[in-house]
């Protein structure tokens, strides 16, 4: 005798709840950017080389640096580290699609030459070439004068 309630259109029976239970939703995978022209920084300090290549807005594409290759101590600011690192960074930015760049170039490490050919040998068109190392127009306040 007792009725069985009425079902609205929006709302399920109890029992087919667990049955349309909600599917996982997955993440899609990220497109790869394709990137023609790029930045290259090269940073060259005398302990290190980092060399980070980014697109013309600023965001990362590929970098590597000496000690990321594994090269320890002092042998991370020689010429030969910044090569090596630099070919790494090169190759990485070629799979994006990378083909030309402009370098900035910053620190006086000795790295800095070698990078930049590293670069060319990578396969990678260096368009234009530009210090941007941080002068000091009049230097921060010195200390105060030693009195013996």
């Amino acid at each position: 005798m007792a009725k069985e309630p009425q079902q609205d259109a929006g709302v399920q029976a109890p029992g087919k709840a667990a049955a349309t239970k909600k599917k996982k939703e997955f993440k899609k995978k990220r497109e790869k950017r394709i990137v023609p022209h790029g930045v290259a920084h090269i940073q060259a300090t005398f302990n290190n080389t980092i060399i980070s290549i980014a697109d013309p807005e600023g965001k990362i594409v590929s970098w590597s640096s000496a000690g990321r290759i594994g090269f320890k101590g002092s042998r991370k600011g020689t010429p030969f580290a910044a090569q090596v690192a630099a070919q790494a960074a090169g190759n990485n930015a070629k799979d994006v699609g990378l083909r030309s760049v402009d370098v900035m170039v910053k620190g006086p490490g000795a790295g800095r030459e070698s990078a930049i050919r590293a670069l060319q040998a990578a396969g990678i068109d260096v368009k234009s070439i530009k210090d941007v190392t941080p002068i000091p127009h009049n230097g921060c306040r010195p200390r105060k004068r030693r009195r013996v």
